[in-house]
C-alpha cells in the first residue's frame, strides 16, 4: 500500500482525490498521506489546505509549472511520495511523464506509458479497437492528410461528422462539421490547433 501520494493536479480533481484517500483511510486505517503540489499563487487554495502536506512548484522559465518536467521532478523528489496521481488534463495522458515517474521509482497511478503511447494516437487506437472486435463509429480508416482525403471520407461517412487530431486530448484538436461547406475550414482549424497544442498537425 502507498504511504504518500503526490497530487499533480489542482482544483476539483485534486479535491476529489484527497477526499477519496481520506475516506479510504477512515474505512481501512491505511494512514496514506496526500501531498498537494501547487504553485505559489495556489498556496491558499482549497485542495492545498485539504491535503496532509504541500510542496510549492517553483516557477518555470516559461509556461505552466504543471507541464514543466524539471519543476515536477524536483517537487516529486521533495514530496517523498511513493505514488503519484495526476487525474485528468496536464500530464495525465503524457507517456513521457509516466516514464519520468517510473525513473524516480514512484508508482504512477494510471495507465502505463506503453498503453498511453498506443492509445494516445487516435488512429492507432481505432485500428486496435477494430482488430480486437470493438465496435467503432464509421471513420476514415486511417489518417486524413489532404483536403481531397477529407472530402472523400466525408462523402462516404456523411454529415454531421467530427474531425479529430490523432494526438492530444482534453477537447483540443476536435471539430464538429455539420455541412460540406464547413469541412475545409474545420480541417484547417483542427490542424492548426493540434500543431499549437501538441506539435502534431
Amino acid at each position: 500500500m502507498f504511504k504518500r501520494i503526490a497530487v499533480v493536479n489542482r482544483g476539483e480533481a485534486a479535491v476529489r482525490l484527497i477526499r477519496a484517500v481520506r475516506e479510504l483511510n477512515a474505512e481501512h486505517d491505511y494512514g496514506i498521506r496526500t501531498v498537494a503540489l501547487h504553485t505559489e499563487a495556489e498556496k491558499r487554495a482549497m485542495f492545498v489546505r485539504q491535503a496532509d502536506e504541500a510542496v510549492t512548484l517553483r516557477k518555470p522559465a516559461t509556461g505552466s509549472a504543471y507541464l514543466d518536467y524539471g519543476v515536477l521532478e524536483a517537487a516529486l523528489v521533495e514530496s517523498g511520495a511513493d505514488a503519484v496521481w495526476v487525474g485528468w488534463g496536464f500530464v495525465a495522458e503524457d507517456p513521457t511523464f509516466a516514464d519520468l515517474v517510473a525513473g524516480l521509482n514512484i508508482t504512477f497511478i494510471g495507465p502505463s506509458a506503453d498503453a498511453m503511447r498506443l492509445l494516445g494516437d487516435k488512429v492507432q487506437a481505432k485500428l486496435l479497437a477494430e482488430k480486437v472486435g470493438v465496435p467503432v463509429a464509421p471513420w476514415s480508416g486511417g489518417p486524413v492528410e489532404t483536403r481531397a482525403d477529407a472530402r472523400r471520407h466525408a462523402a462516404a461517412i456523411g454529415y454531421p461528422l467530427i474531425i479529430k487530431a490523432r494526438s492530444g486530448g482534453g477537447g483540443r484538436g476536435i471539430r464538429k462539421v455539420f455541412h460540406e461547406d464547413e469541412l475545409e475550414l474545420s480541417l484547417e482549424r483542427t490542424q492548426g490547433e493540434a500543431e499549437r497544442s501538441f506539435g502534431d498537425p
